[in-house]
């Protein structure tokens, strides 16, 4: 890891801004090659982006409902996290553990997120045949 606290208050401006830039350089290789089976923080980050993927899940249940929308959704959030790594990397992701990270991460956010929707959809509807006033 790249300790933040090498930035020192001390300095001018512009040696401050070049000390970021080579923090914001050395930040990006390493987002790249961060996802990886074999070091602990490749498998911590894996871990985060499925915890994303339920938490996710969970927000589909709430903001969609439908159980129909849930893989367009799913497809179209990782498609704009697709673009925001592209921009902010400024090259397109090629790692295969990055692509299969977030195949698995969009297959299980879509299929709960179904899963969840679904159930509340097909849940019993309540008949009363009570009458409702009391004469």
């Amino acid at each position: 890891m790249i300790p933040l606290a090498r930035v020192g208050f001390t300095r001018s401006d512009k040696d401050t801004k070049q000390e970021f830039e080579k923090i914001k350089q050395d930040l990006k290789t390493e987002d790249i090659q961060i996802l990886g089976f074999s070091t602990l923080p490749g498998r911590l980050s894996m871990m985060a982006f499925i915890l994303n993927a339920l938490t996710c899940a969970l927000a589909l249940l709430y903001f969609i409902r439908r159980g129909k929308q849930c893989l367009d959704f799913t497809v179209t959030v990782h498609f704009f996290h697709l673009l925001g790594c592209w921009i902010y990397n400024s090259h397109f992701p090629s790692t295969l553990t990055w692509w299969l990270v977030h195949i698995v991460c969009t297959a299980l956010m879509a299929a709960i997120g179904e899963y969840l929707c679904m159930r509340i959809e097909l849940r019993e509807i309540p008949l009363n045949s009570a009458p409702k006033s009391n004469v």
